[in-house]
């Protein structure tokens, strides 16, 4: 698996690492819980046909400027700079797990201008009383990668300090990206988005892990019901809420037929 081109673009002053490979028509990739410490197989499968950029989010891995956003709106307004910077306005976008709840931001928001056609892959954003997700930030340490992924191994294999890094600043980051996270979701990962998702007028895709572990498959229908344009679920098996790290084979296969 050959790496992407890397370039770094500043987003309110901070720098954001940004990915590129593949040739064809751009393809936005918002990457889950964790963000991209390493290029995935996925990301590899979709640049067969298209030209993949994966942006790292404020406070993922490459990326900085977090601290200075407070509000779900200013993370808005800070990934559509993101994808504005990268030439990803009007292009198709993909969003995993935490980068999901800002796809579908995206999407309702700005409309077709930003966003052609729209992935959601296990999706955060909104929350059921009557069934409640599992609330990741709480969980005791050493546990996070099973309800992630199908086999904690995935998860960990991912997050592993690259060889010859620092082992201290590397755990640093990672936390950095928890903490990102938690800014954004923190605590119930309700953003408050299903009162924007009838905005939503692009076709939709979304994919569930059969196995996942923190979404009830019910919040799957939540969205496509509120949903405006033309939306579909399909259910991977084998796939946990991180379902294109456990089965990137299949999420390509789904999206890149979706997208065309």
């Amino acid at each position: 698996m050959s790496q992407p081109k890397e370039r770094t673009v500043q987003i309110n002053g901070h720098p954001c690492r940004m990915w590129e490979k593949g040739e064809g028509k751009p393809l936005g990739y918002l990457a889950g819980y964790g963000g991209l410490p390493k290029w995935t197989p996925v990301l590899d499968k979709l640049a067969e046909r298209r030209r993949v950029l994966a942006p790292s989010l404020p406070g993922y891995p490459g990326s900085l400027g977090h601290e200075e956003l407070d509000t779900m709106l200013d993370w808005a307004l800070a990934t559509q700079e993101l994808l504005e910077t990268a030439g990803l306005d009007g292009g198709d976008l993909v969003g995993v797990s935490v980068g999901a709840a800002l796809a579908a931001e995206m999407a309702a928001i700005w409309g077709p201008a930003m966003v052609r056609k729209l992935v959601l892959v296990s999706p955060l954003g909104i929350y059921d009383d009557a069934e409640p997700l599992v609330d990741f930030f709480a969980v005791r340490p050493g546990t996070i990668s099973g309800l992630l992924c199908a086999e904690a191994d995935t998860f960990d294999d991912l997050t592993a300090c690259p060889p010859g890094a620092d082992e201290t600043e590397w755990r640093i980051e990672m936390v950095r990206a928890s903490t990102a996270a938690a800014r954004m979701l923190w605590p119930l990962c309700d953003t408050g988005v299903i009162k924007r998702l009838p905005r939503i007028h692009q076709d939709t895709l979304l994919l569930m892990g059969g196995e996942d572990r923190i979404l009830p498959r019910s919040y799957a229908k939540r969205f496509t019901d509120a949903i405006s344009g033309k939306s579909d679920v399909q259910v991977l098996p084998g796939a946990g809420h991180l379902a294109d790290l456990d089965q990137p084979a299949a999420v390509a296969q789904a999206i890149l037929t979706f997208c065309g």
